[in-house]
């Protein structure tokens, strides 16, 4: 009897399934066995070739390395001349032209008006002007305090009850002097 070839019926339907689920219950891990073997041999497999490949390229890694040093030697001593001969001479000119650039140009010296309004000379000339006000107000202050002392001595007598003189000129409040009878 074929699987396809059953009759439809409800005791035929569980008889299918029921074949099914035993053959799914074997394949399940049959399956699983067959995947954990398939990542074992993989694994043995790329363990094998590793060793397989560092046993094989490491000698030929030494020539490989040894051949491309002597092919590039002579090469980089030709391109090494080569800059010396043509571009060394136009990368110095081009640094020096840049050095001219870059560098001050010398500080010009100052005419005229300029070298009046330099400030030191202008501190010299405030600090100039500082003592000649400072003179001047000690100058004023001592002849203020001279004058104030002899007009003091004027208005004042020399003995205290000598006004014997009633005829002498007064002086008013205000500093004036006043003869009697005028």
């Amino acid at each position: 009897m074929s699987l396809t070839n059953t009759d439809r019926t409800t005791t035929g339907m569980a008889a299918i399934s029921a074949r099914a689920k035993g053959a799914a219950a074997q394949a399940v891990p049959l399956g699983k066995r067959a995947g954990t073997t398939a990542i074992q041999g993989a694994r043995q497999g790329v363990q094998g070739a590793k060793e397989w490949a560092g046993e094989w390229a490491a000698p030929h890694m030494q020539d490989a390395i040894f051949t491309a040093r002597v092919w590039a030697a002579p090469r980089l001593e030709e391109a090494a001349d080569a800059v010396t001969v043509t571009v060394a001479p136009k990368v110095s000119a081009a640094l020096r032209s840049t050095a001219d650039q870059v560098r001050p140009t010398a500080p010009t010296t100052r005419t005229g008006l300029r070298r009046l309004f330099d400030w030191r000379l202008l501190l010299g000339l405030g600090v100039a002007a500082a003592a000649a006000g400072t003179t001047a107000a000690l100058a004023m202050r001592r002849r203020y305090a001279n004058a104030t002392a002899d007009a003091k001595d004027d208005v004042e007598p020399d003995a205290p009850g000598s006004a014997d003189d009633s005829g002498a000129d007064a002086a008013s409040v205000n500093g004036r002097v006043t003869t009697p009878g005028s």
